[in-house]
C-alpha cells in the first residue's frame, strides 16, 4: 500500500499567522531560508533556453531521429512505424529503472550540457491480439498487421515474444484479464523483471499477421526432456527448440539486441561522418554502458547526452500491476485511466540477482510522463533539488537509484492531501520529506516500487550499504540549508 513508505515528521502544518519564523526541528533550519535555497537551484536547473539553444536542441534531436531511420533501413530490425519516447534527463538522473552499475560516469558540464533518454522500440506488440497467445506457456506471438511480420521474423534469433508477461488493455476498477499462470511466472521473479524461455516460434505471429491459422508447432527439449507442469505454471525441464531449422541457439537476446543496436548506432554514425554537411552535429562519442547506448552530440557551443535504449513496447497493461489499477490515486480525475495504461516497455535490464542475458525489466515510462502533470511545481522542485543532492552524495557504492525517489515521490502523493502538496511555499516540508522517507526506506531496506508494491526495490541492499547510505542522509537531514548551497555551486559551474 501506499502506506508503505514511512511517514515523515516534517510533514505538518503552517504555524499561525504572526508567529515567529518556522523551524524545522532536526536542522533548526528556516523553512522560508530552505524555500528560498530550492528555488535557486531551480533556477539553475531548470534554465531557459534562448532561440539559439532551443535550435541547437532541435538540431540533435532531428539528427538522432534521422540515425534511427537509416538503422531501421540497415537490416529492417526495427519496426518501420516506430513511436520513440524521448525523456529530458539522462539515465543516470533515474528518468527509467536501469542500474548504474555498468554505467560509465558522465557530469554536467564536464561531458554534457543537456541530456536525454530515448526508450527506441526493437519490437511493437499489441493489446487485444496477444489474449490468445496468453494462454500458450511458450508464449507466441500475435500481431496485427502485416508489416510487423518482416520485424518479428528477423528478430526471431535475438528476442522471445515475451507476451506471457501482458494482458489485454484493462480499464481500473473493472473486469481485468487474468491467468494464474502467467501472474505466478511473473512473480517468482522477485521484482519487475520477465525470465525469458530460451527458445521460441514466431509461426503463430506470421499467421495471425496474414490471418490465417499456423498448425501447432511441435516443440522438443535437447536431450529429449518433456515438460514438467508445477502448480499454477507450466515450466520447461530443458532448454526449448523448434523442430524447424534455426539459425542461432544462444539464449541471450536482450544483450545481443543491445550488442547489434550499437554496432549498427556505431556504423551509420560513422557513414554519416564520411559526408559531413553543413549545420551537421559533432558526434563527439558512441560508447556502449551495459545496454544503454550513450551518443555525445556537439551542436554549435551545446553538448547533448542521448542516452538511447532498445525496450520491447506493449500496449495494454501487465498482470503483475492489475492490483495497482484497483487502487485511489491522486491522478484521478486530473487525467484519463487510458492515458495512464496505455502501454508499458520491457528495458534489457535484470533485477540484481538475476542474468542480464535472459531478463528484461517492465518499465512504466510512459505512465509516468502522464502522471507528472499532476504534480504540483512546489514539489517537483523539491524532488530535483533533493534528486541532485542524493546523486552526488549516494554515487559510491552506486546502491541507490534517483529512481528510487521518484517512488517514494509518487507514494507520498498518493498518501497525502492534494491541498498540502498544492501549497506553493511548501517545498521545503516536501523536500525534508523525501529525505525522511529516503532514510526510512534504507533503515528498513524496503521501497515498494509504485506500480508493483510487491516489488521491494532494494531488497538486494546489504545491511552495511544500508546503513552507510542512511549515515550520509542523517547528514544531510542534519544541515539541509549548507547541501543545498554545495548543489547550488554545482548547478552554477555545470552552466558555465
Amino acid at each position: 500500500s501506499a502506506g508503505s513508505v514511512g511517514n515523515s515528521p516534517t510533514a505538518a502544518g503552517r504555524t499561525p499567522s504572526g508567529a515567529a519564523p518556522e523551524l524545522d526541528f532536526r536542522s533548526a533550519a528556516r523553512m522560508e531560508d530552505l524555500n528560498r535555497l530550492i528555488q535557486e537551484f531551480s533556477k539553475h536547473d531548470q534554465r531557459e533556453y534562448d532561440d539559439q539553444r532551443a535550435l541547437e536542441i532541435h538540431t540533435a534531436k532531428d539528427f538522432i531521429f534521422s540515425m534511427l531511420g537509416m538503422v531501421q533501413k540497415l537490416d529492417q530490425k526495427l519496426p518501420v512505424a516506430n513511436e520513440y519516447l524521448l525523456l529530458s534527463g539522462g539515465v543516470r538522473e533515474g528518468v527509467v529503472d536501469i542500474p548504474h552499475l555498468a554505467l560509465s560516469v558522465y557530469a554536467r558540464g564536464t561531458d554534457y550540457d543537456m541530456d536525454f533518454t530515448l526508450l527506441v522500440p526493437a519490437l511493437k506488440l499489441g493489446g487485444g491480439e496477444n489474449r490468445r497467445a496468453l494462454r500458450s506457456c511458450y508464449s507466441r506471438t500475435c500481431c496485427r498487421s502485416t508489416s510487423c511480420v518482416a520485424v518479428r521474423a528477423s528478430w526471431e534469433d535475438l528476442l522471445w515474444p515475451l507476451v506471457s508477461a501482458t494482458r489485454s488493455s484493462v480499464k481500473r476498477k473493472k473486469a481485468i484479464l487474468s491467468d494464474s499462470e502467467d501472474e505466478e511466472q511473473l512473480d517468482k521473479t522477485g521484482g519487475p523483471c520477465v525470465e525469458q524461455p530460451q527458445e521460441t516460434s514466431l509461426e503463430e505471429a506470421d499467421s495471425a499477421a496474414t490471418g490465417g491459422h499456423a498448425p501447432e508447432e511441435q516443440l522438443t527439449p535437447l536431450g529429449g526432456s518433456s515438460a514438467s507442469t508445477t502448480s499454477g505454471s507450466t515450466t520447461t525441464s530443458g532448454p526449448w527448440r523448434s523442430t524447424r531449422p534455426r539459425t542461432s541457439s544462444s539464449p541471450c537476446w536482450p544483450t545481443l539486441v543491445a550488442d547489434w543496436f550499437h554496432q549498427s548506432i556505431s556504423l551509420v554514425l560513422l557513414e554519416v561522418q564520411k559526408k559531413p554537411q553543413r549545420g551537421m552535429p559533432r558526434v563527439e562519442k558512441v560508447e556502449k554502458n551495459g545496454t544503454v547506448i550513450s551518443v555525445i552530440l556537439g551542436v554549435g557551443s551545446s553538448r547533448m547526452l542521448y542516452d538511447i535504449v532498445p525496450v520491447v513496447s506493449f500496449k495494454g497493461w501487465p498482470a503483475v500491476a492489475q492490483s495497482w489499477l484497483m487502487e485511489n490515486h491522486f491522478w484521478d480525475g486530473k487525467i484519463t485511466e487510458e492515458e495512464v495504461i496505455s502501454g508499458f516497455y520491457l528495458l534489457p535490464a535484470c533485477s540484481f540477482k538475476g542474468r542480464k542475458e535472459n531478463e528484461w525489466r517492465l518499465s512504466f515510462a510512459r505512465s509516468e510522463v502522464q502522471l507528472k502533470k499532476c504534480i504540483s511545481s512546489s514539489l517537483m522542485g523539491a524532488y530535483q533539488a533533493c534528486k541532485a543532492i542524493i546523486i552526488k552524495l549516494l554515487s559510491r557504492p552506486k546502491a541507490v537509484s534517483p529512481y528510487h525517489l521518484r517512488s517514494i515521490m509518487l507514494w507520498a502523493c498518493d498518501r497525502l492531501p492534494a491541498a498540502y502538496l498544492g501549497q506553493d511555499d511548501f517545498s521545503a516540508h516536501f523536500l525534508l520529506g523525501l529525505i525522511d522517507d529516503l532514510q526510512h526506506c534504507l533503515v528498513n531496506k524496503a521501497c515498494p516500487n509504485y506500480f508493483i508494491p510487491q516489488c521491494n526495490m532494494l531488497e538486494h541492499l546489504s545491511d552495511e550499504a544500508a546503513v552507510l547510505h542512511a549515515r550520509k542522509l542523517s547528514s544531510v537531514r542534519s544541515d539541509p540549508a549548507e547541501h543545498l548551497r554545495t548543489t547550488i555551486e554545482h548547478a552554477k559551474a555545470a552552466n558555465r
